[in-house]
């Protein structure tokens, strides 16, 4: 069993994050920085912890007796797990801030929003074991650190792919251009992320496209570059049957062949299974997500919640939580305990496609691509200019 609802590049960039956070635009006032500052030791565990997390990664069992991850847990460190599932990174960041959870399980489009609102809590990594054992490549990124600060630990990674049904797209595309510049030919039967984030898709393909915008990071966006991204995406509106945000009833539209061409995760097109249902990487490059464990602020159980990251980065463990919900590992020695064939699919480890994703990460007017003569659009930004393209 999967899971049915989620969210849903390593820049050329320096890797060791800059974005000071001068931020309040994208996250508001919050606690005492003292609150944010990363632990030098711990202390006996607490007995429980509080998880806020994507749907299939805190599995205890109950929904699919082999995917329980959560009860050795609990024997091992004596600290009891509770959860809650979120359909958004919106929602997540509204749930987060009321202080209930120790940890979240956060996409790129909310760890800043976190960070910035000082609802998350650096986190000090050698008191984590196995993050030792993580690919460099999901290291001290923009989406994870700060000014040099850990503010968690990756977990699971993928792409946002172009999928197609090739009786009908006949050539493999190889541009998004199918679904923009040339989607009326699939009129009514075009499918995209129902998320502000895609924006990033849309501006990527400018990227290439227009290079008069000198877009140079689709997250980092002045006025007139969103200004962009937003009227391509009004146009591709008129062709767009549905977006979509819950990735089986994407698979029920390929199959039944309401949706014929547009963005998918690896994870859907395994669940459709048929043979005209296939997916590429485009010319110019594709978005996607590398997931974060952070530790709220005001978390009520650190220690558990530093148990339970070390757990979550044990290479057994991150096997079983990616591969249930159908990305890729974050270590090589995870792929060790995946099933055969599955680290293949889901390129880990491969830096090469991992260097063709640009992966979430959140918007914010201190520009991610290094302009300082200018002030860039944030996330509030694309909020209102994501409610404007859906009418």
């Amino acid at each position: 069993m999967i899971p049915t609802t989620r969210r849903g590049r390593v820049g050329a960039l320096a890797a060791a994050v800059t974005c000071s956070l001068a931020l309040a635009a994208c996250g508001g006032g919050g606690s005492d920085d003292a609150a944010t500052e990363a632990p030098t030791k711990l202390g006996k565990n607490e007995g429980q912890v509080s998880i806020l997390a994507w749907p299939g990664y805190v599995e205890d069992g109950s929904n699919d007796p082999d995917a329980d991850w959560v009860t050795d847990f609990e024997k091992e460190t004596g600290c009891k797990v509770t959860s809650k599932v979120y359909g958004t990174s919106d929602e997540a960041f509204n749930l987060a801030k009321s202080g209930d959870y120790d940890v979240v399980a956060a996409s790129g489009d909310l760890t800043l929003r976190m960070v910035a609102a000082k609802a998350a809590a650096e986190v000090n990594t050698d008191l984590v074991p196995n993050y030792a054992k993580v690919f460099d490549f999901l290291k001290d990124q923009e989406w994870n650190t700060v000014d040099g600060k850990n503010y968690g630990v990756p977990h699971g990674y993928g792409a946002n792919l172009l999928m197609y049904n090739s009786d009908v797209v006949k050539d493999e595309p190889t541009s998004w251009d199918v679904v923009f510049d040339k989607g009326a030919q699939y009129k009514g039967k075009v499918t995209a992320y129902d998320s502000p984030i895609y924006i990033a898709d849309a501006a990527m393909y400018l990227m290439a496209k227009q290079p008069e915008l000198k877009i140079e990071n689709p997250y980092a966006l002045d006025e007139k570059q969103l200004a962009a991204a937003v009227d391509l995406l009004k146009e591709q509106r008129a062709n767009v049957g549905e977006y979509w945000s819950d990735y089986l009833k994407e698979a029920s539209a390929f199959k039944t062949g309401d949706s014929v061409v547009g963005t998918t995760w690896q994870v859907i097109a395994n669940t459709i299974d048929q043979d005209n249902v296939k997916t590429t990487v485009p010319e110019e490059g594709v978005t996607g997500w590398n997931d974060t464990w952070m530790i709220a602020a005001k978390a009520k159980h650190p220690n558990c919640a530093y148990a339970w990251l070390n757990h979550i980065e044990d290479p057994e463990t991150n096997a079983q939580a990616t591969e249930y919900f159908g990305e890729s590992p974050n270590s090589e020695e995870a792929c060790e305990f995946a099933s055969e064939g599955f680290c293949e699919t889901y390129h880990a480890g491969d830096k090469a496609y991992s260097d063709k994703i640009w992966y979430w990460r959140t918007p914010i007017e201190q520009c991610l691509d290094g302009r300082t003569d200018v002030t860039c659009t944030d996330y509030s930004d694309w909020t209102k200019a994501w409610t404007e393209i859906k009418g």
